[in-house]
């Protein structure tokens, strides 16, 4: 995700807890620098505040959307009129949280946003007998409890939301790592090895898949046999 914020406690505090939360946030303190940054990479989620050096939340909105830029936004700012919020709304903004605010509520509001942009609307997420509630950040395999790391699980959600499409080490990469990380996309391997211990290892059949020489992918309805695990 990327958080456009200038004010630097809060982009503090809010990168800690969207990290804890398990997203990989970049950051930018200004509009032209935030400009840069959604026109060159594909973010989930953006959250935009409305008070910006150079260039302001709602005319940087304006520009996204008119440029065909269709990432979901969640205008984050000290306005809290219903006109300030229909103005935000009517610019492209896809949610509106006022400030102040609580932590669980902006992911909550986060998360459905994602949910979103995949067409998902119930938060748990289904694979066979593999359950992943994106809400409680919890999952389950044939009703057994699977215990994930933050990042473990960050790859095992999108893995699901592209259920059945072949998704790349460097797409994989790009959601799991943010823009201040110096790990390469050989560490993908290094997860995809983990999350099948614990995912896959003694059940059937197996969900984490290897399409060899494009990248991996979490079993569909109707894959065919050559795709070897």
């Amino acid at each position: 995700m990327l958080l456009v914020e200038d004010h630097q406690p809060l982009v503090k505090a809010l990168r800690q807890g969207l990290e804890e939360e398990g997203f990989a946030v970049d950051v930018a303190t200004d509009g032209e620098e935030a400009d840069v940054k959604c026109r060159s990479t594909s973010y989930d989620v953006v959250v935009l505040d409305v008070m910006l050096p150079k260039v302001d939340g709602l005319t940087l909105l304006k520009r996204w959307r008119g440029s065909g830029i269709n990432t979901h936004v969640l205008m984050l700012t000290a306005k809290t009129t219903t006109n300030d919020k229909v103005t935000g709304l009517d610019a492209g903004a896809d949610d509106y949280l006022p400030k102040p605010f609580e932590m669980d509520e902006l992911f909550a509001r986060l998360r459905a946003l994602i949910r979103r942009g995949h067409q998902q609307k119930d938060p748990v997420l289904r694979c066979y007998d593999l359950e992943i509630d994106t809400a409680a950040r919890a999952v389950r395999r044939s009703g057994r409890s699977v215990q994930l790391t933050p990042r473990e699980y960050a790859l095992l959600e999108f893995l699901a939301f592209h259920r059945g499409k072949v998704v790349t080490r460097s797409m994989i990469w790009e959601h799991l790592y943010d823009e201040y990380d110096e790990n390469t996309s050989n560490v993908v391997d290094v997860y995809i090895r983990y999350l099948r211990n614990k995912v896959d290892k003694g059940f059937d059949p197996p969900l984490i898949l290897t399409r060899w020489g494009e990248g991996y992918m979490l079993r569909g309805d109707d894959d065919p046999p050559p795709l070897k695990v």
